[in-house]
């Protein structure tokens, strides 16, 4: 198991190779970053963003959360941290580009799925209920249709993406930059299993990269 001791002989091997050998890219960024992509994706161990793309570091703006979600645009006065960094990204950094990026074997999903967190308190898994029941109405549409199953999971897994794909076009500041031609929004998914990654079309539907 990676313990923090390893993180920090890590960060050494780093700081001595990859560090040392963009020494100059390392001093532009300490002068501000300007990336041209925003992706979105989930918090999963397995599925890094700039591991995946093999980016650089300055080339994405990255959010990642629990199944990759983004809430609809809300004025309850509460904290949001997604809100806030899609705010950031387009309106200060002026991005170009959004990906919502979704994978296979989502804890979060399968939890929707089975709604393993249903009813408990915060805390207790009541967060992570809160959280994944932005996917209450496309869960109920798939279990009717496939039940809940690694079928069902799998549907789940891609409609994460149509959900947060429409969800952020609730944000006044995304589509007034998409009818500029100045934003576009793309979705996709990585199976971790096979390494592939699916791009989503104009349509909805997912095809291999």
């Amino acid at each position: 198991m990676t313990g923090f001791s390893n993180l920090i002989q890590g960060y050494h091997r780093f700081r001595d190779s990859s560090w040392a050998q963009q020494r100059s890219r390392w001093a532009v960024l300490s002068d501000g970053q300007t990336p041209s992509v925003m992706v979105i994706a989930c918090s999963d161990s397995r599925v890094d963003p700039a591991q995946i793309f093999d980016t650089s570091p300055g080339e994405i703006f990255v959010v990642r959360n629990i199944a990759n979600l983004v809430p609809p645009f809300e004025l309850d006065g509460g904290r949001h941290g997604v809100s806030a960094a899609l705010e950031f990204a387009v309106t200060q950094l002026q991005v170009s580009e959004i990906v919502v990026m979704g994978h296979g074997s989502c804890g979060g999903v399968h939890a929707a799925i089975q709604q393993t967190f249903a009813g408990k308190p915060p805390g207790e898994g009541g967060f992570i209920d809160h959280w994944i029941d932005l996917l209450d109405e496309a869960r109920d549409d798939i279990v009717a249709r496939l039940g809940t199953g690694p079928n069902a999971v799998r549907a789940l897994e891609m409609e994460t993406v149509r959900v947060s794909l429409a969800n952020l076009r609730t944000f006044p500041c995304i589509p007034e930059r998409e009818a500029a031609g100045t934003l576009t929004l793309h979705g996709a998914y990585f199976a971790i299993a096979d390494g592939l990654l699916h791009v989503m079309d104009e349509t909805g539907r997912f095809d291999i990269a």
